[in-house]
């Protein structure tokens, strides 16, 4: 599918293609994974009301720290919304954490290099006990 192109890139594919890599990484539990979808510098907003973290190190450790608690991970991406080098994609998670059923929806805002790593993430996000599916047409 082509799309909006930023540089040399096409945001679309290069959104697609960073979700997907992103989804694998949090199912394995792969931090060096994680952190080499970003930039040196990236910002990583992980909550609209607390202080971000900033490159690849501290990215790494809030994730490892995020994700310790959770197993059996099911997680999956809606389609992109792309403007320019941004793109806006929701995100749904069901998972187990701390021994019990919880489902994790939200939305990430993502910026991306010329490399298609993203410089820029902002997330927002709420927690929900127990697993739900989305509903019907979530995702597109």
């Amino acid at each position: 599918m082509s799309g909006p192109t930023e540089g040399n890139i096409n945001i679309h594919e290069a959104a697609n293609a960073w979700d997907s890599a992103y989804a694998d990484a949090g199912i394995r539990a792969d931090d060096p994974a994680v952190t080499e979808l970003f930039t040196e510098d990236a910002v990583y907003s992980e909550h609209p009301t607390r202080e971000p973290h900033v490159g690849r190190e501290p990215i790494g450790a809030y994730w490892r720290w995020a994700i310790g608690t959770q197993a059996d991970l099911d997680l999956a991406f809606g389609d992109p919304v792309v403007d320019g080098d941004r793109a806006a994609v929701e995100w749904w998670a069901m998972m187990i954490d701390r021994g019990e059923p919880r489902t994790l929806p939200g939305i990430l805002m993502l910026r991306f290099d010329d490399q298609g790593r993203c410089r820029e993430l902002r997330e927002a996000w709420f927690w929900l006990e127990g697993r739900h599916p989305p509903p019907a047409g979530w995702g597109r």
